[in-house]
């Protein structure tokens, strides 16, 4: 495949992933509130399935399959070599973060909690920053100054003195920002040695499976109907796996940066598929701070 080809590739998918992240937003926010789905329960089931269909994939995919190999013997003769202490650490800050965005869609809605989300750019940027022990660019200052004053917008209506959404929303969607921050650099090195459907598929296990053991999930299964069965499931196949698959393929044919600045189609499609499937509503003043916030996106990315 040529370049130009790849190119292209890597567009599409980046685009799709971004979109089917934007649709399991919209997903939970349904499952939540018609099924009174709790979001812990939502978070375990979502995390055990994922995990099982990247099992499904790491077994099936040959190269995949002899690292997971790889890395049980590696765990076997020299686990702290084998970095098993980083899954463990991914799966907290995985599940950590996962709850924090499911929190500020329970309490927001999808749109929402991926701008609000979409802010932890603006962590890494400071970050870098003071690692280098340097003052932000000139679009780096840009990029904050249109995340401070959409993150306002959005909190305030455009009127300081009152608040426009739940305070608790606003924790909550500032704690996914913060704990996505986290989480983007906690694998790093795992993924370069085991890649990232290994990865994932431990981790998810792990993080699903320590909630499985504490909120016992086969004891309050909601009352689904068939929308809902369609929901759940395509809250997981499609709102983690294909999400996940399309937006690493286009990280790969286009690199972090383009498929980070494409990934900008999840709270675009989070916004549309709120407002076509669950009627939400948003005002102007709303429209304008997602837009300087994705705005920032393309600044600092």
């Amino acid at each position: 495949m040529t370049k130009a080809n790849n190119v292209r590739r890597g567009v599409l998918l980046t685009l799709l992933g971004g979109t089917c992240w934007g649709f399991s937003g919209t997903c939970a926010k349904f499952l939540m509130d018609g099924y009174g789905v709790t979001p812990l329960w939502l978070l375990c089931v979502r995390q055990l399935t994922a995990s099982l269909l990247f099992f499904v994939y790491v077994f099936a995919a040959p190269r995949e399959r002899v690292r997971f190999a790889e890395l049980g013997e590696a765990v076997r003769t020299s686990p702290r070599s084998s970095g098993i202490g980083l899954f463990f650490a991914t799966a907290f800050c995985m599940m950590v973060n996962s709850l924090s965005y499911i929190m500020t869609i329970k309490i927001t809605n999808s749109a929402t909690a991926t701008v609000l989300q979409a802010l932890s750019l603006v962590l890494l940027m400071i970050f870098s920053c003071v690692v280098a022990k340097r003052l932000p660019r000139r679009r780096e200052s840009l990029g904050l100054a249109l995340a401070l004053g959409g993150t306002l917008l959005l909190a305030t209506g455009g009127d300081p003195s009152k608040l426009a959404m739940p305070l608790n929303g606003l924790l909550w969607g500032f704690a996914a920002a913060t704990t996505y921050a986290i989480y983007s650099a906690v694998p790093a090195k795992i993924l370069e040695k085991w890649g990232s459907p290994v990865v994932n598929a431990i981790s998810m296990l792990i993080s699903g499976g320590g909630l499985a053991i504490l909120i016992h999930p086969w004891e309050n299964v909601p009352a689904f109907d068939f929308a809902g069965i369609v929901a759940l499931v395509a809250i997981s196949v499609v709102g983690s796996f294909l999400a996940y698959a399309f937006y690493m393929q286009g990280v790969k044919d286009l690199g972090p940066l383009r498929a980070n600045m494409l990934g900008t189609s999840e709270p675009i499609s989070a916004t549309i598929f709120s407002v076509l499937w669950l009627g939400t509503t948003f005002s102007p003043t709303d429209l304008i701070g997602f837009a300087m916030i994705i705005t920032m996106v393309y600044l600092t990315a």
